[in-house]
């Protein structure tokens, strides 16, 4: 069994690790996540599609992988890089992280020196790599990296949302989620189901028309993968119910798109916000709160200057960056963070509750929501 790996940049820099999980190549654009635990919720986040994730923490998989903490049916990520694969893990009923890797063909490196790795991104921006832990040449890592695409205008949502729609929860509910899927989260559904919603979770491409006739009561924008200025029909759309005066919600991809929506514009990160301790404060009370992030895109604050109807309500201490937005003519409001928490602290399960109160008082004065 081969042990060497390698890690190919697009500027040429090599760093040598071993190998771990599946054996092959693959290639994606390098990120990584600060976070101390969840790498299983990490690699099963939907947004992560593409994309070869760095942990900063020193050891993963220390404690195994669960089936009910999956946030999709299968990993998402391209690829995993760590510094460091224990031989044991302390949960007697979870299963090893290395064996659902090689089940699951994602390739992985152990062993590189990540602090290293992660200051180089940080410093020159994201960039795309390939991990190799096959007898590849150097050809074939040169055709993998030119063919990796590029997330600038890259369109993810239809490689990881759902192509039918389906629910999840008591239909005896008063309360009606729909959930236009462009990458949601099994933890952001249960968030809902929890709160006694019906949810119904739509395609990604799902007309206005096919969404209110469902007689939703509530609208859920889910997280997702990609550029969000490349979802032409998910803006339009989104455009669409906003103006029905149905209570929406949405949360990362889906604060994007509400954005745009609304007429503002997005752009790439230098290398994005993802992990579990980003500051952001509500402008509005002067809270600050700890939160889960992962996104590689971000609202023009210029842009959004423009639009007298629409409030910022969260920033991010560390740069500033859009975090929350309300639309105040229209009965929607959004974050770009992640409220489910998983993983992440529970500082934002609040918002949960504050979309299920629009929710609640829509029924009451509008019933459900029809073209």
């Amino acid at each position: 069994m081969q042990k060497e790996g390698t890690l190919t940049l697009q500027d040429g820099t090599v760093f040598f690790g071993k190998a771990i999980g599946y054996r092959g190549i693959s290639a994606g654009e390098v990120c990584f996540n600060t976070g101390m635990t969840g790498y299983q919720e990490i690699y099963t986040d939907p947004s992560y599609y593409g994309q070869i994730v760095i942990n900063t923490l020193v050891h993963v998989g220390n404690y195994g992988i669960l089936p009910n903490e999956s946030q999709a049916a299968k990993p998402m990520v391209k690829g995993i890089i760590i510094k460091d694969l224990p031989d044991n893990f302390s949960r007697h009923q979870a299963n090893p992280l290395e064996n659902y890797l090689e089940e699951n063909k994602i390739v992985g490196l152990a062993e590189i020196d990540t602090r290293h790795l992660v200051k180089k991104i940080r410093t020159q921006g994201a960039m795309n790599g390939v991990i190799t832990t096959t007898d590849a040449t150097q050809k074939d890592i040169e055709i993998a990296l030119k063919e990796a695409p590029d997330m600038h205008q890259l369109e993810l949502a239809s490689q990881v949302s759902t192509t039918k729609m389906y629910t999840k929860g008591n239909p005896s509910n008063a309360s009606r989620v729909a959930i236009v899927d462009v990458g949601v989260k099994n933890s952001i559904v249960e968030q809902l189901t929890q709160r006694n919603n019906y949810c119904a979770i739509f395609p990604h491409n799902s007309s206005c028309k096919e969404i209110l006739d469902w007689s939703p009561t509530g609208i859920m924008i889910s997280n997702g993968p990609g550029d969000p200025m490349s979802m032409d029909d998910a803006i339009e759309t989104v455009g669409q119910l906003l103006d029905i005066g149905i209570p929406i919600f949405g949360i990362c991809l889906g604060h994007q798109i509400i954005a745009l929506a609304a007429g503002c514009k997005t752009y790439k990160m230098y290398y994005g916000h993802r992990g579990l301790n980003h500051p952001v404060k509500n402008l509005k009370n002067g809270i600050c709160q700890i939160t889960s992030q992962n996104h590689g895109f971000s609202i023009d604050v210029s842009s959004v200057k423009k639009y007298k109807n629409i409030e910022v309500t969260h920033v991010n201490l560390n740069d500033q960056t859009i975090e929350g937005m309300e639309l105040k003519d229209k009965n929607a409001f959004c974050v770009q963070y992640h409220p489910e928490a998983a993983p992440g602290p529970h500082d934002a399960f609040g918002l949960f509750d504050k979309f299920q109160g629009r929710i609640e008082e829509y029924t009451k004065s509008k019933g459900t929501a029809k073209l």
